[in-house]
Parts: C-alpha cells; sequence; structure tokens
C-alpha cells in the first residue's frame, strides 16, 4: 500500500506556484541600439569606449540550465568584446528564493544593474526609490528593435503610479499551456486489459480514470507499486492552480473576464469552496505524488522524469518534443531507460478559456543607485539582443555553424547545437532569457520562421492540440490602488485555501473566510480597482464578482 498523503501544513516563504501562464497579470501596475552586424559570428570591433562591470540578475524558466567556463562561452564572449564590459551575471528560476535574495542586495544597498523583479514586488521597489526612472532611456528612438516587440500602449498600460522605473521584458505572444500524459502507460495498460478502455483524457473524468490506472495497474510494468497518475509542486504554501478541480468547475485559474463581462478571481469566489472539496476527494484516492505540497518547482518534473508520476501540466512549447534537449520527453527516456516513453498534450477545459491573450510579462528594472554609464551600456546591449542579430544569438547560436539563414528563414543544425550548447548547459536558455525570456517564436516581432528538423509528426501533433486552447481578453496589465499590497492578499488567500483543504473536514468555512479576504485583507477592493481598469481599456463595463 502506498503511504498516505501527510496532512502537513508547512507555511513556507516559497512563492505561490503558477501556470506556465495562467491567470491574469497581476501586478502593481505597469507603466510606460546600436545596430548590429549580419554575421553574429564575426569577430566584433574593438568598441572605443571605456569598459565597464555590469551587474545583472535575471530569472530562467528552468535551472536544467547553466552557463559553462568562459572558453565555452561565445555569447558571453561577443557581448562583452562587442560592448568592451564584463558580465557578472547571477540567474535564478523566479520564486520566492530568487525575491528573497533581490531583496537582501537591495537592503544592502547592492542592487544588481540590471535585473528581473517578480512583477508583483515591483510597486514597491518603485514606493521606495529602488528603480531608476526610465523615461528618456527607453524610448523609440534609442530601441527601435525593442518596440517590435513592446507596443507604446503596452507600455502605457505598463506604468506603475504614474513613475516610468520598470518596463516589460520582450514577450511571447503564443501561449503553451497543457497538460501531458504518458501515452506509452495508457497503451500499455490497455494492451494487459483491454477493458480499461484508457484514452487520451478530454475531460474530468477520463483525466480521473486515467490517474486511477496510472497508480494502481504497473502502468510501466516493473511489477512494483511505485507510480502516481499526477504531480504538481505547491512549493508548500498552496493549493496549485493546475489541479484539474479548477477547470472540472468552470474556473479559469487565475482571474479571468467571463462571457457576461464579470471580472472573476477564481481563488476569491464562492465556487473556490467546490474546487476545495473535488480537490479533497482527488487527494483522498491517493492518485496524485503525495509530494506535491512540498515539492518546489521543477521537482515535479523530476518526479515525471524519473517514471515516477504519469501527468503534469507545462506552458513550455517544447515540453515533450521528441528531441528538444531539455524535452521531458527526452529526459525521461534518457532516464528511465525507456527508448519508447511517450507523452500526448492535452487539456479539459472545453469551452473554459485556460487564461488570457498575451500580455507583457517579466520586468525589467534598473537599480537607482547604478552609474548611468552601465545602465546606457546596458541598454545598448537589451536593443541589441531584441534585434535579429542578438536574438539569434543568443537564443540559436552562430550562424553557419549551429543554424542556416535563407533570408527570413533560420534552419537550424541540431548536432553542431547539441555539441556546442546542448552538451555544456543548454547555455542559451539563461542568455536568451536576459531580454527574450521564452520567447521561442520571433515570427511576430522580427519576421523570422526558426525551421527544426528535429520536430516530428509527434510534435506538431501537440502544437495543434495547444492550438485547441481558448483565451479570453484582460486588455491590460492591472494594479491595486495605492496602498493596497496584492501580495499580501494572496499570501492569506493561499492559507485560508491551505486551511480549508489540509486542516478542515469540509469547505463549509470557505464562504466565511472570504468575506474575511474580501474585507479584512482588502481584496474586494483591489479586484474592483482590476475591473475598473479593464474596463477603461476594453472600453465595456466589467464588474467584479465573487459567484
Amino acid at each position: 500500500m502506498k503511504k498516505q498523503l501527510k496532512q502537513v501544513i508547512v507555511m513556507s516563504t516559497v512563492s505561490i506556484l503558477l501556470l506556465s501562464a495562467c491567470g491574469g497579470k497581476e501586478e502593481e501596475k505597469g507603466t510606460a541600439s546600436p545596430g548590429a552586424s549580419s554575421n553574429p559570428s564575426a569577430a566584433p570591433a574593438t568598441p572605443a569606449k571605456e569598459k565597464l562591470t555590469l551587474n545583472w540578475m535575471i530569472s530562467v524558466p528552468t535551472a536544467a540550465s547553466s552557463l559553462p567556463s568562459r572558453d565555452k562561452d561565445f555569447i558571453r564572449q561577443t557581448i562583452e568584446e562587442k560592448f568592451n564590459v564584463e558580465i557578472k551575471l547571477d540567474y535564478v528560476v523566479m520564486s520566492t528564493d530568487y525575491t528573497n535574495k533581490l531583496n537582501a542586495l537591495v537592503a544592502s544597498g547592492s542592487a544588481p544593474d540590471f535585473f528581473h523583479p517578480e512583477a508583483t514586488a515591483t510597486s514597491k521597489y518603485i514606493a521606495d526609490g529602488v528603480g531608476m526612472d526610465m523615461t528618456n532611456l527607453v524610448t523609440t528612438a534609442k530601441m527601435p528593435n525593442y518596440f517590435k516587440w513592446v507596443s507604446e500602449l503596452e507600455l502605457k498600460r505598463y506604468q506603475v503610479g504614474g513613475k516610468f522605473m520598470r518596463a516589460p521584458v520582450p514577450f511571447e505572444k503564443n501561449w503553451y499551456n497543457s497538460y501531458y500524459v504518458r501515452k506509452d502507460w495508457i497503451d500499455a495498460l490497455n494492451a494487459k486489459d483491454p477493458s480499461l478502455k484508457l484514452k487520451v483524457p478530454a475531460n474530468y473524468d477520463e483525466m480521473i480514470a486515467v490517474m486511477k490506472a496510472f497508480t494502481f495497474n504497473d502502468p510501466d510494468g516493473n511489477g512494483k507499486n511505485d507510480t502516481y497518475g499526477y504531480t504538481t509542486a505547491a512549493g508548500g504554501n498552496s493549493v496549485p492552480a493546475d489541479f484539474p478541480e479548477w477547470f472540472k468547475n468552470g474556473m479559469t485559474p487565475g482571474f479571468a473576464v467571463d462571457s457576461s463581462n464579470n471580472f472573476v478571481d477564481s481563488g476569491s469566489n464562492s465556487r473556490t469552496a467546490k474546487v476545495l472539496e473535488d480537490v479533497r476527494k482527488m487527494l483522498a484516492m491517493n492518485i496524485v505524488d503525495p509530494d506535491w505540497f512540498l515539492n518546489k518547482p521543477g521537482d515535479q518534473i523530476n518526479k515525471v522524469q524519473a517514471g515516477k508520476a504519469g501527468i503534469f501540466f507545462s506552458g513550455t512549447r517544447d515540453a515533450a518534443f521528441d528531441n528538444t534537449t531539455n524535452s521531458v520527453q527526452k529526459k525521461t527516456r534518457e532516464i528511465t531507460g525507456n527508448a519508447k516513453a511517450e507523452f500526448a498534450a492535452f487539456h479539459i477545459a472545453g469551452d473554459i478559456p485556460v487564461t488570457y491573450e498575451p500580455l507583457p510579462g517579466t520586468p525589467f528594472m534598473f537599480s537607482a543607485k547604478s552609474d548611468l554609464k552601465k545602465v546606457e551600456r546596458t541598454l545598448e546591449i537589451l536593443e541589441w539582443l531584441s534585434g535579429t542579430e542578438g536574438y539569434l544569438l543568443a537564443n540559436f547560436g552562430k550562424e553557419g555553424v549551429h543554424y542556416k539563414r535563407e533570408g527570413n528563414k533560420i534552419t537550424l543544425i541540431p548536432d553542431a547545437f547539441k555539441k556546442d550548447i546542448g552538451d555544456n548547459g543548454n547555455f542559451t536558455e539563461v542568455w536568451g532569457s536576459v531580454f527574450t525570456l521564452g520567447v521561442k517564436d520571433p515570427s511576430k516581432a522580427l519576421g523570422l520562421q526558426i525551421v527544426d528538423p528535429r520536430e516530428t509528426d509527434h510534435d506538431r501533433a501537440i502544437l495543434a492540440s495547444i492550438a485547441k486552447n481558448k483565451y479570453y481578453v484582460l486588455g491590460t496589465n492591472v494594479v491595486p490602488p495605492v496602498g493596497l499590497d496584492i501580495g499580501a492578499y494572496r499570501t492569506q488567500m493561499r492559507a485560508k485555501q491551505v486551511q480549508v483543504l489540509m486542516e478542515e473536514k469540509d469547505s463549509s468555512n470557505w464562504p466565511k473566510y472570504l468575506n474575511e479576504l474580501l474585507d479584512t485583507y482588502k481584496g474586494r477592493a483591489i479586484f474592483e480597482a482590476y475591473a475598473e481598469q479593464i474596463s477603461t481599456a476594453l472600453g465595456k463595463k466589467i464588474a467584479f464578482k465573487t459567484d
């Protein structure tokens, strides 16, 4: 028998697990170069500028990538030689650990020259004067490449409190949110017992059926009771937004504008009680990885790759592609030794939007204490990275070595990429995160068509499945009224959800807790302000609703 789920409450400081792109862009309001040669692999000319040391701190998608030694890091070499700088780059997965580390640097007066803050932390940074004013720095004249990715309207809506101290990193124009299931396990179980009639799930009941079979029917055929249906990561303090019960109850995780022009926050709604009750029932089936609550982001992927769980959620385009370096499918085959391990993408949302249409996401800021010369030099590099030459180098390597270019068609050379980049920490994932975090499709901004010959019919089937997802229009990044702290509210909201789920026998106290959250912790004032901001952006009346 598997061990029962331990009812352990660990209120850690780890930030809430979010779907890779789920819920609205909730922030404390958003506000409102040099040209490059055509060959990034050519030796850059020595600039007639004094050499500067730049301290940067950025977020990266996963902890699976790392920078190699300087002699193997041709991206660093190119940037440092081209702009006559030395870059001290600190890169961490966005989490409470990241924010705590950044806060410690800020408190000590050693904030990085350039950094990615957590979006919901920027309001305090700006109020405290941590950030440098960007009014005369991030402009269409100085950064024409950047404005191919981010419009002036998007930048204006990204302002905080009327102060232009942050701007969005160029962002992906597509979302790739999806559940993934071990298709080979489904096939193996059906072959062993045709009466199961398992299929790639299309709804909640089918998903639960597969989770049960993965847990109790020995899908890997090793004769051991050592697999689970689903895994996720709550970071010790939340009810994950990727639990399928949100969709079962018609709730887009995070918040949404519904078909009746209502603004609904899924975690602050009367229907949240039903979600929590259904999660309780699912957990009682013992079909979820028992470590889900204490798992930190990334732990759940490790469980899947080790063959211990059969379903997970991801927002990464190539999360389960056949041949991508950090693909969960590829890693699962390598780690388990099962060359037939195969994942299929699916969703159970139906007509429920899975999230909003893409909006600016990760912010960047400059330290108010930084030397202006360092900020301006950093901006030159960022502008170059958002142009064709810099984008291609940071994300795909050297022209003629790691990819071939025919006009705007970029065809990757996988073997060379693996040898020079993939086998050396897959370091384009780090450099690509500096200023195009997670962006793998530059067609809308730069007009480039990326062709990866490693992509297979299996991979294209995943993209076709994801393309069926529906999205709602939010229209703008949102910000709470001055003096109200959405981060503090979310902390209380998550705590109440965890309390109901793991300390109480049912969800009967949720209405009382919801009123407390909305009134004592100012949730109502925050969400009514959100609704007003969205009303302005969309040009129609949006009302906040709790039921």
